[in-house]
């Protein structure tokens, strides 16, 4: 904030809006553009990780294995994503600190489950009531990444599932014939050849999951959505305020803007990869 800004009601104009647009609460606005971009970013290598792991699991020769992969598949695709979202956070969550009050507890003589209240002992609760600010944000944004990378994970495991699918039977059974185990021609000759098959599916996930990302904030994340509602919704005078009145479609437009920028730029980067993938390969345009 500029030196200036001191008493807002002196204020108007241009060194109004400087001293507006350099709140505190707009620059943790526009670091939330940053944390966006960074689960982005975490997310779909771990997706794809999640993705290429029910993918095999799928397809194994081993029964349960099989079953694991495809009810890992069904299930996740089968739940709308915010009901998966508002549910798993809150397992995943109470699942942690019911496992560390088991440890950190064993003299606890009163039931975790009390009416509609979930009560552990206070050396298992995570993040502990004393740990910094910046704990609780990377647990936060962990929890995050996790609950976006199994649900998105689910759907890249059905695209890569069908992608290995397309890749000619006949070249595996030529690999075997020329003396290579399955993991070596799985490695060498199924994986390198899939991706062109899978990169259609997976750029629709990628744009998807752009999409999901307003849903941060069901995970207790401060994201761009909840600042532009903070910061758009009409102020009214005090010592400290900017009053304004209802400006959240300017918000919600700026968004709009960078989210269109965001998947141009996504459309840009996936369409060279493909002309890389399909380099050398006889594939139908």
């Amino acid at each position: 904030m500029f030196g200036f800004c001191t008493d807002p009601s002196t204020l108007d104009g241009l060194a109004w809006l400087s001293c507006y647009l350099t709140t505190g609460k707009h620059i943790a606005f526009y670091q939330s553009f940053g944390v966006v971009m960074i689960l982005l970013l975490v997310t779909a290598p771990t997706a794809l990780l999640f993705g290429f792991g029910g993918a095999m699991a799928a397809r194994s020769q081993t029964l349960p294995l099989r079953l694991l992969g495809k009810t890992y598949i069904s299930i996740v695709r089968g739940v709308p994503d915010i009901a998966f979202f508002l549910f798993f956070v809150i397992a995943l969550d109470q699942g942690i600190e019911y496992a560390r009050h088991l440890i950190q507890c064993p003299g606890w003589d009163q039931p975790v489950r009390q009416g509609s209240d979930f009560i552990v002992c206070q050396a298992a609760k995570t993040p502990s009531g004393n740990a910094p600010q910046w704990v609780h944000e990377i647990y936060g944004f962990a929890t995050a990444v996790f609950t976006f990378a199994i649900v998105f994970g689910a759907f890249a495991a059905n695209v890569l599932f069908g992608a290995m699918l397309a890749v000619p039977r006949a070249q595996m059974e030529t690999a075997s014939a020329y003396g290579m185990t399955r993991a070596q021609a799985f490695r060498r000759i199924m994986v390198p050849q899939m991706w062109v098959y899978a990169l259609p599916g997976l750029s629709n996930l990628w744009m998807i999951l752009i999409k999901a990302t307003p849903l941060l904030f069901l995970l207790g994340v401060e994201d761009i959505v909840y600042w532009a509602r903070e910061l758009g919704g009409t102020k009214t005078p005090n010592f400290t305020d900017y009053p304004h009145g209802d400006w959240r479609m300017w918000y919600f437009a700026g968004l709009l803007v960078f989210y269109l920028i965001l998947t141009r730029v996504s459309e840009i980067v996936l369409d060279g990869l493909m002309e890389r993938l399909r380099f050398g390969q006889a594939v139908a345009r």
